[in-house]
């Protein structure tokens, strides 16, 4: 926990002073919310390098097993869209309570899952644990950093959460190799403990909402993701054109039509559709989604291609990708840390044409035989640093682009937004694997990559719509006034 404090005192510190500022946020609390924050993104990505062993010790295939990241990604996205309202509603502490203890009781029974089934229950329970944690933990950060230092403050927050997900291959492997799978997520436990008692010394806030968010809403966004992501997993196995893929996208269509109009009438929606009315803020959920599905793609491809193609160990390929971990750390914290730092509209366009410009490298030159310090070491560095740059970006706009009393709700929703394109993402990927089976195994990969040029290539295009039009203010500065009152 020291550790984990003077991280965060560092990183808020301005790189032109040597000291924290009279108003920075008080570590401890912030360490406690970048805590939470970093297990729940952690475990989206910890899996990754653990689905062959998945698919060997449970018999069953790499599409089957994809799911294990999925249910996690829906379930996660479902809720953190109305996790801003939930919080408002519950209290900040008792939600990252109930997330806490959620997350650590699904972690355990993924760890001591008989079947793939309950696996896969479990996980879907463990991403809505996560996705508690979160608004909760933003909320935090919000309610203890004032204007002067809340870019900074969320800058750190969103950058670590990149990290997280950028090492949890790297921590996967390390612990498949060295143990087992199972105790990928029993390591959550001591780190749910220290989340759990450090919330009980919290001070209990009131409650700022009296009506619950709508249940019904989020379910039918839930099921509208899980039709979505079940059609595009199944797509190849059951044919693209058969009533069954077809049926599940025409429900899709439904279910999400559904909760938007519910989220239109209802006093306490799932979906706060009115922020889509800020052009920056319904841009950064456009760019949420695509980088959302890029990210995923790159996190489990690549791990995938290093122990199948090139025929690494989990270990071995985990430190293969720890340089790119290493290089999104470094980028996120530094942005964060910058007295002037560029615009959200740079960050994110700069990352991107980094990402971009890798799936085209990797697209072009991947190959069977192994180029590791030529080529794939080089581009995961320049990988890391596009991921930790649009991280901080797109988290800065969508946060920054509403008032302040709506700060939790906007970036639970932009992140929602990630992780259902991360669903989508994982989806597309396990569905071209399928389509190149055996001999063709390159292909496929090389397929992927240039799914993440083109997701990213769209993110370029949104990039200039994160930019407020010439002479718009931006709503954080003209409300600062009411920080106190509102948070």
């Amino acid at each position: 926990m020291l550790f984990w404090r003077t991280t965060v005192r560092y990183a808020l510190s301005p790189t032109n002073e040597g000291t924290m500022p009279r108003s920075a946020p008080r570590p401890g609390r912030l360490a406690l919310a970048c805590g939470g924050s970093f297990i729940a993104t952690l475990d989206a990505t910890v899996t990754n390098l653990a689905i062959p062993s998945l698919a060997s010790d449970f018999t069953t295939s790499v599409t089957t097993v994809s799911w294990v990241v999925t249910a996690y990604a829906v379930l996660m996205a479902a809720l953190l869209a109305p996790g801003g309202a939930i919080a408002d509603f519950v209290g900040r502490e008792r939600l990252f309570s109930i997330g806490v203890i959620t997350f650590s009781l699904a972690s355990l029974t993924v760890a001591l899952s008989p079947t793939i089934e309950v696996l896969i229950a479990a996980r879907a329970a463990q991403g809505a644990g996560a996705a508690l944690l979160i608004p909760a933990s933003l909320a935090f950060v919000l309610a203890d950093t004032p204007p002067d230092r809340r870019s900074a403050a969320i800058g750190l927050w969103s950058a670590l959460a990149a990290v997280a997900a950028a090492i949890g291959p790297t921590v996967g492997g390390l612990m498949v190799d060295v143990t087992s799978w199972r105790w990928l997520f029993l390591i959550n436990l001591p780190a749910g403990l220290w989340l759990y008692l450090g919330a009980r010394e919290l001070t209990l806030t009131t409650r700022r909402c009296d009506r619950s968010p709508d249940a019904v809403g989020a379910a039918f966004f839930a099921l509208s993701v899980a039709a979505l992501v079940l059609s595009i997993t199944q797509g190849e196995d059951w044919g693209w054109s058969s009533p069954a893929v077809l049926g599940g996208l025409v429900a899709a269509a439904l279910f999400g039509t559904a909760a938007i109009r519910r989220s239109a009438m209802h006093p306490a929606p799932a979906l706060e559709i009115t922020l889509w009315r800020s052009r920056v803020y319904a841009a950064a959920n456009g760019v949420s989604f695509l980088f959302g599905a890029a990210l995923y793609i790159v996190l489990i491809s690549g791990v995938v291609f290093l122990i199948d193609v090139w025929g690494y160990s989990p270990l071995e390929a985990g430190l293969a990708v720890t340089p790119g971990a290493l290089t999104a750390a470094a980028v996120g914290i530094y942005v964060g840390r910058l007295a002037r730092r560029p615009s959200s509209a740079m960050l994110v366009a700069t990352g991107t044409s980094s990402i971009a410009g890798v799936g085209a490298v990797l697209g072009l030159l991947l190959g069977s035989d192994p180029r590791l310090w030529e080529l794939w070491v080089p581009t995961g560095l320049v990988l890391g640093a596009g991921i930790g740059a649009v991280s901080v970006g797109v988290t800065t706009a969508a946060a920054m682009s509403v008032p302040p009393q709506k700060f939790a709700t906007a970036t639970g929703l932009s992140v929602a937004a990630r992780q259902v394109g991360g669903a989508v993402g994982v989806a597309t990927f396990a569905a071209i694997i399928a389509a190149h089976p055996g001999g063709e195994a390159v292909e496929g990969f090389r397929a992927g990559y240039w799914v993440i040029t083109l997701a990213s290539g769209a993110v370029l295009l949104l990039s200039p719509l994160l930019r407020p039009r010439l002479g718009q203010a931006a709503p954080v500065a003209a409300v600062d006034v009411v920080e106190r009152a509102t948070t």
